[in-house]
């Protein structure tokens, strides 16, 4: 859609690219996918933006932070094309993604509260007596391990899976977290953390970087939030003139 260039003054893809540190070809990329409305040309062929693109570049750079790029490039696509309430869906979709993600988190916070230190003098464990403890089939443990999120060593003599203080500390967290609804492959990576730190208490700081991370998308949703509000009322101003 070719914008009215009564809305405000001419703008070089220069004039916008100089504002956010970008280069003109960043903004021609941009209109290209779809992120700004399409320019106007000069009788020379040369694109002539107004404020309205500034407007959406803004608010474009400020979804980024929130949402991901992908995300980001979507939502103002939708826009653009005048399909408001997609464009609002996917906003609301990256909120509900942002709740499963601090539910996660506190998932993760109750059930490493509820593991018990590993006693240096506990011994080894089998799949029977681990699995009864748990509540679960045998099978359960084996597809945990084809899964990467439990490890036992295998005896040497008998082929048997031995699982050690640390091997029974992962399955309890595993248990845990399935019981909350969490995928195996959610888990994993969780699993991977605690036994590069030797255990569940160096976590401490993972954690606080993940509460700061959930924290700053917050923010970063509200920010991008208005500014897509502001870059909606400047299209809604540009087609009234």
């Amino acid at each position: 859609m070719r914008q009215n260039s009564q809305h405000g003054g001419r703008l070089r893809p220069v004039d916008l690219a100089r504002r956010h540190g970008l280069s003109t070809q960043a903004i021609r990329n941009y209109e290209a996918a779809g992120v700004l409305p399409e320019a106007e040309r000069t009788l020379h062929g040369y694109r002539t933006y107004t404020p309205l693109h500034a407007s959406a570049l803004n608010a474009f750079l400020a979804l980024v932070p929130g949402h991901g790029h992908a995300t980001a490039t979507s939502i103002m696509r939708a826009v653009n094309r005048e399909a408001t309430g997609e464009a609002l869906h996917l906003i609301d979709e990256s909120h509900a993604q942002l709740l499963d993600d601090r539910r996660t988190l506190q998932a993760v916070e109750a059930a490493l509260r509820d593991l018990e230190p590993v006693p240096p003098e506990r011994g080894d464990t089998f799949v029977g007596p681990l699995s009864r403890r748990l509540g679960i089939r045998p099978a359960t443990l084996r597809k945990w391990e084809r899964a990467g999120v439990v490890q036992p060593r295998r005896d040497p003599r008998t082929g048997y899976r031995v699982y050690s203080a640390a091997d029974v500390r992962d399955a309890l967290l595993v248990h845990q977290l399935r019981r909350g609804g969490h995928l195996l492959e959610q888990i994993a990576p969780l699993i991977a953390q605690v036994r590069s730190a030797g255990g569940v208490a160096p976590l401490e700081s993972t954690l606080r970087d993940w509460h700061a991370r959930l924290v700053a998308r917050s923010r970063a949703m509200l920010s991008g939030a208005a500014a897509l509000d502001a870059y909606l009322d400047c299209r809604s101003a540009s087609e009234a003139g």
